[in-house]
């Protein structure tokens, strides 16, 4: 099963707390460029975000959790630490930009593999988010 955010999830496996791991990223952009791919981590952030707020919190956040297959598998406490990861301005809350950031920051492929360069996710990401 893959989820919204390009996570493959195997079977399940005899330990319920196991996940496992796929990075779809690096083939993503590859197959839509820089600002194709910003485009669909913004997407993503929408699906995920509290409407009237226009930011990911830890309700929307719990709410929309099984847009990525993890509803049975993600505590409370879990969540908490997924946004306090991201949360650069430490209001508890993910904003557009911080998301993005935190999507590439966790996927391993796009860190080192020469797939985009920073220039080129900079000003993609300028495009969308400004």
């Amino acid at each position: 099963m893959t989820t919204a955010n390009g996570i493959h999830m195997a079977a399940p496996c005899p330990d319920p707390n196991f996940l496992d791991f796929e990075d779809y990223f690096p083939s993503m952009m590859v197959r839509l460029g820089a600002e194709g791919f910003i485009g669909e981590l913004c997407s993503g952030f929408q699906l995920l975000m509290d409407g009237e707020k226009g930011l990911i919190t830890f309700n929307s956040l719990k709410r929309n959790i099984h847009v990525l297959g993890l509803e049975d598998v993600l505590r409370d406490d879990e969540i908490v630490c997924m946004l306090m990861e991201g949360d650069l301005d430490g209001d508890g809350m993910l904003n557009q930009m911080e998301f993005c950031l935190l999507m590439l920051r966790l996927s391993p492929g796009l860190a080192f593999d020469g797939t985009a360069s920073c220039s080129s996710m900079a000003q993609a990401a300028g495009n969308h988010l400004a």
